[in-house]
């Protein structure tokens, strides 16, 4: 029996040998051997298995098929060390909301014109990369969002859209080449319209219904302020029942307009709590012994490159001199270099780098996350 490279299966040369799949975003570790095996099988022939359990297994998780497939994979080439993986890649800072607590503030309407947009796909799969979110801003009100979802079939990595939704409708999704889309939900239907405006809610909870009618990956991405507090356990059992894939529960940075709307304010010892909600593997993993970020890299709707958009104004680089180049200017955050030692380090992972230094403390506590542990802030 001959078998083929599942279409939704590619091979990355990482820090180890490994095969994504793309659709289910799956990464699995492999050995030379089992690795040599998928590439004879990613060939338009495909190959014949002399270990039947892996390819077995192989067939189980939908990394093999026994159909041909025809499709032009990029050969894996060696990524650099710690690899770039998971790329946030703001295509514009135009909105059509004007959050409360949104950290960008007022923008200058910039957004990435469509040639660097495809160098920088292309660059980033060339490193390796296996999940780009696409983001804004509202990505949406991209002059050429047309041209960009077109393009995207090219590439083999997980294509994200993070979106408020209020745009989505039925025509779009049924045309957009994205794997998953990721919606903001700020609390339930009072909270989040005080947070984002009035109706906002209803619009976006009918955008992740319809998304997940069309067969969208659906994730939900909330923000702790001072008027959701009471709306987590419902929020929780609300994205459950509909089967959003990750919800993930985060903090606002004081920056932008958060800093000028403080009855949204809440103190840290109270909203660390909150950080226990969320489910799923979260969009950025680490590694034992690093901080966050450690595989991810962001560049802005101007085409400066950072280490993620809060880091903007230190950017290490724009778009236009190569990803490779930026990301080689970045420094992977060290937890033996924190003044972090808790029992909870590994776990922790010194949280948030910059919400750290917001509260001056730039190599040591993210209090925040001090607080869900029940560290008491020194």
């Amino acid at each position: 029996m001959n078998y083929f490279l599942s279409p939704h299966a590619v091979l990355k040369s990482l820090e180890h040998p490994s095969v994504y799949h793309i659709k289910n975003d799956e990464l699995y570790e492999l050995d030379h051997e089992s690795f040599a095996f998928l590439e004879q099988c990613s060939s338009a022939s495909g190959c014949s298995a002399v270990d039947t359990g892996l390819a077995e297994y192989c067939t189980k998780e939908n990394i093999l098929v026994t159909s041909p497939v025809r499709l032009s994979r990029p050969k894996p080439c060696k990524s650099p060390e710690p690899s770039l993986r998971y790329l946030e890649l703001q295509i514009t800072d135009r909105c059509n909301l004007r959050c409360r607590h949104c950290y960008l503030g007022d923008t200058p309407n910039n957004e990435l014109p469509i040639t660097l947009i495809q160098k920088i796909l292309a660059e980033f799969e060339a490193l390796q990369g296996l999940r780009v979110l696409i983001t804004g801003g509202e990505p949406l009100l991209h002059t050429d969002f047309d041209q960009i979802n077109s393009m995207l079939p090219e590439f083999f990595i997980r294509k994200i859209l993070f979106t408020n939704g209020l745009l989505l409708n039925k025509p779009l999704l049924q045309q957009l080449n994205v794997h998953e889309i990721q919606v903001s939900i700020d609390g339930l239907e009072k909270a989040h319209d005080l947070l984002r405006g009035e109706n906002t809610f209803r619009r976006s909870m009918d955008a992740i219904k319809l998304s997940l009618d069309c067969g969208f990956d659906v994730s939900v991405s909330t923000m702790v302020h001072a008027k959701n507090l009471a709306d987590f356990e419902e929020m929780e059992s609300t994205f459950k029942d509909l089967g959003i894939k990750e919800w993930t529960v985060d903090i606002p940075c004081a920056a932008g307009r958060f800093l000028y709307n403080s009855e949204f304010h809440v103190d840290l010892v109270v909203s660390g709590k909150y950080l226990g909600y969320g489910y799923g593997g979260g969009l950025h993993e680490g590694s034992a012994g690093f901080g966050c970020g450690l595989h991810l890299m962001a560049v802005m709707a101007d085409g400066r490159c950072a280490k993620c958009t809060f880091y903007s104004h230190r950017p290490l680089g724009t778009a236009d001199e190569g990803l490779l180049t930026c990301w080689e200017k970045n420094h992977p955050v060290r937890l033996a270099d924190l003044t972090c030692n808790c029992e909870h380090i590994e776990s922790c992972r010194g949280g948030c780098r910059y919400r750290a230094e917001l509260l001056g403390n730039a190599a040591g506590k993210d209090y925040y996350r001090c607080s869900f542990y029940d560290i008491v802030k020194t």
